[in-house]
């Protein structure tokens, strides 16, 4: 094998570059002549506009154009749109009301930060000075930013033309079934929650610049996204209304995406259109003010949850009821998250007879809803896992005991029984078992104790989560070697947002060809390099990259053993090629008679038939993998305070083969981080009016290193038998599984107080009340 081969833990290729500044974020990326853009947005969460006046902003200095709603649908510029909104229908079968997003809302704002117009500058600082300028009336509405309270038969209605707040009303599963199983139940468990709502918050904020060349008829965006492709289809067909050859998006590195970062918003076409009228190249840059009120934001439900079971533990059914927030409007997908994108999710690991999922979408006079690291999974999780550990103490079983009891076994593998999840390998009891080794569950108690004498309250937590990572989509590669400067560059459909595509790809391409990984150059995000790209999300870029690259290294060879047939003077059926064997050439089976790949590259480079050694690659999967793993979650309570602190955290998991085990760890702290920032404190709060209170770092919570300790992660591989790699995914899991653990942990170390529940974020504050309440009660 070559030195940077499947499964080594290579260091990251890409990392050198980024951290010495050699990075290309969206911001970094500047053409002769732009112009600067700035948006002026909405303070008022919903009202209507009356009049908007621009004849200060126009005049101010620099100022090149300023434009409205009413420039904008003079133009015929288009919407943003929803594919999701075709995805659904209601459990009627009806179709579900689809909102109308303009890029400049002209006549109603629904949120604080709705765009009502755009000043194009020749500075951003004189952008940003002439937006003071502009004159905009408003009449206030009433507004609402309760996710529960938005269906009340007195809430204001933010889309008049619907009749109600209500998105749509969906169900999954047989409600009848359900119900005959709660009556017949030797006992059931009920659980209301709220998954808080939550800010993205990347590292990098969103950029654009956008180039319009009048003499082809065509424009280009630069920015950073999740997928070219998928950016340039939605903006070219339904914003600036143009074929998609017209359009070509470029993205290189990108500072953290977590789903944000794969939707369109108004500023991409906006800055295409301003570049055409102006005949330059127009940049927006935005701040994090902008980030907090602009930015799709994650999660935001309110469920109520029953698990029925037998007089054995045995799970007879599943009931969810979900009131699920989309905000103003309906983001890319944020109708598919709470619906489609966990389907059936949320029976966990369990052999399940029954479930049955309802879920009502509503809107809000808040920032849109969509994908966050999870997109769906996470909630349905956590809702699971919450259920088997309250189940658990109510029926007088441990936690692990009750999962156990329920778990699809590993000799029912592969496993195909509705509503269960289709899983074709795993062992979770081994997992589970794995994990409590790891974090000396049996010894818990003492610790408790010991807590205890000095006024500490410890308690400890499980999740068995599970993760359905994407499928059914297909992907693209090119493979190219290039005998002059002896490299082979690597083109994929998939998105680099931080994950170390670039260095899995080069191992990938390394196995496969035998070259060095000094030899290798990957690329990225240019829709005009493949006729299509999958994006990264849905942490499915491993499996359908591989295929893609697998596809493409094929032809490549297949071209060059024609080729070294040739100079070699043999059939092109005696020529093998010895990549697998770490050896970059092309030989005569059973002979020592060679010629190298990048020779072999240059004979293709002179004769005009051939051009150049290179293959195109395609790979669909139609089949879900499912990562899966054990989380227990270990807290420490001060009892006088409310502090806490984890004393550990473990974490096994189960992602099929690992191909690079640093990725992975860096993968999974990641997202147990976000998990755990979720759990622990940070929360997208508005007030009545639908102001966000939490609107910047100051207000809004994030955590820091040392909120969270080191943790104990460590992996059982049972590969998937859908890819040819045997993974699973790894880049969401650890946000799946982590917040039902530390849940779980601090209701556990507050049952001296008969605390059965408690919602996210924890934070001291909420804990002493608690505490505070329960020594009160007690006196």
């Amino acid at each position: 094998m070559v030195k940077f081969g499947v499964g080594q833990p290579a260091r990251r290729v890409e990392d050198l570059r980024l951290i010495t500044g050699a990075g290309r974020y969206a911001d970094d990326m500047s053409l002769p002549g732009q112009a600067h853009a700035f948006m002026v947005r909405s303070p008022r969460a919903h009202a209507r506009i009356t009049g908007i006046d621009t004849s200060d902003a126009k005049a101010a200095a620099g100022v090149i154009a300023v434009y409205t709603g009413e420039d904008a649908e003079k133009a015929g510029l288009g919407t943003v749109y929803s594919p999701a909104a075709d995805m659904l229908k209601n459990k009627d079968g009806t179709p579900i009301f689809k909102t109308v997003r303009n890029l400049i809302t002209r006549d109603r704002v629904r949120h604080v930060g709705d765009t009502v117009a755009m000043v194009v500058a020749e500075t951003a600082a004189q952008a940003r000075d002439a937006a003071e300028l502009l004159i905009v009336d408003y009449d206030d509405l009433p507004a609402t930013a309760d996710t529960a309270g938005a269906i009340a038969p007195d809430a204001p209605v933010i889309w008049e033309e619907n009749g109600s707040n209500l998105a749509y009303d969906w169900s999954i599963g047989k409600a009848d079934e359900v119900a005959e199983a709660m009556k017949a139940a030797h006992h059931v468990t009920r659980i209301k929650l709220v998954n808080n709502r939550i800010v993205v918050a990347a590292m990098e904020p969103r950029a654009a610049l956008g180039a319009y060349d009048a003499e082809r008829d065509h424009y280009t965006l630069y920015t950073a996204s999740q997928g070219v492709h998928g950016m340039r289809n939605n903006i070219a067909l339904h914003s600036l209304k143009i074929p998609v050859e017209k359009l070509r998006v470029i993205t290189e590195d990108v500072g953290g995406g977590f789903g944000m970062k794969t939707f369109v918003y108004p500023e991409y076409p906006l800055v295409l259109f301003a570049s055409k009228m102006l005949g330059r190249p127009v940049k927006w840059v935005g701040d994090r003010s902008d980030s907090f009120v602009t930015d799709s934001q994650g999660r935001d439900h309110v469920t109520e949850a029953a698990l029925a079971l037998d007089k054995d533990g045995k799970i007879l059914a599943v009931e969810v009821d979900t009131i699920a927030n989309l905000g103003a409007y309906q983001s890319q997908f944020g109708p598919f998250i709470p619906s489609l994108a966990p389907r059936g999710m949320h029976v966990g690991v369990y052999v399940v007879p029954a479930m049955y999922n309802h879920v009502r979408a509503v809107y809000t006079n808040t920032v849109p809803v969509d994908a966050y690291r999870g997109a769906g999974r996470p909630e349905a999780s956590y809702v699971i896992e919450r259920l088997m550990e309250k189940a658990a103490k109510e029926i007088g079983l441990t936690p692990a005991a009750l999962r156990k009891r329920n778990f699809v076994p590993q000799s029912a593998m592969p496993f195909n029984a509705p509503p269960s999840l289709p899983f074709d390998s795993g062992n979770f009891e081994f997992n589970l078992d794995d994990a409590m080794k790891r974090a000396d569950y049996d010894g818990f108690e003492a610790r408790r104790a010991a807590a205890a004498k000095d006024g500490k309250l410890r308690g400890i937590g499980i999740s068995y989560y599970v993760e359905r990572t994407a499928a059914g989509m297909a992907d693209y590669a090119r493979v190219a070697v290039d005998g002059a400067d002896g490299m082979v560059h690597v083109w994929t459909g998939q998105q680099t947002n931080g994950q170390g595509h670039e260095t899995v790809w080069t191992q990938l391409i390394s196995s496969r060809l035998g070259v060095d990984a000094e030899k290798i150059k990957v690329h990225l995000g240019d829709s005009d390099i493949l006729p299509g790209g999958a994006g990264t999300g849905g942490s499915k870029a491993l499996y359908l990259a591989n295929g893609a690259m697998a596809d493409a290294s094929d032809k490549l060879i297949e071209k060059g053993r024609e080729i070294a047939a040739n100079e070699l003077e043999a059939a092109k059926a005696d020529i093998e090629y010895r990549g697998a064997d770490g050896q970059p050439v092309f030989a005569v089976a059973g002979t020592d008679k060679t010629i190298d790949l990048f020779a072999v590259a240059r004979i293709a480079a002179t004769q005009a038939n051939l051009g150049e050694l290179a293959g195109n690659g395609e790979y669909k999967q139609d089949k879900n993998t499912f990562p899966n793993g054990a989380h227990i979650c270990e807290v420490e309570i001060d009892a006088d305070t409310g502090q806490f602190r984890i004393v550990k955290f473990t974490a096994v998991d189960d992602f099929g083969q690992i191909i690079n085990p640093l990725i992975v760890a860096g993968q999974v702290h990641g997202g147990i981080v976000q998990g755990l920032g979720q759990a622990m404190g940070e929360h997208a709060l508005y007030d009545a009016a639908g102001q966000l209170v939490t609107g910047s770092f100051m207000d809004y919570w994030m955590p820091r290193a040392d909120d969270v300790p080191s943790f104990d992660v460590s992996y059982n591989e049972f590969p998937a038998l859908s890819n040819e790699l045997g993974v699973k995914g790894a880049g969401e899991a650890g946000t799946v599984g982590a917040p039902a653990a530390f849940i779980n942990a601090v209701i556990d170390a507050l049952k001296p107080y008969g605390i059965e529940e408690i919602d996210m974020p924890v934070t001291p504050l909420k804990l002493w009340q608690i505490i505070e309440g329960g020594r009160k009660a007690a006196e």
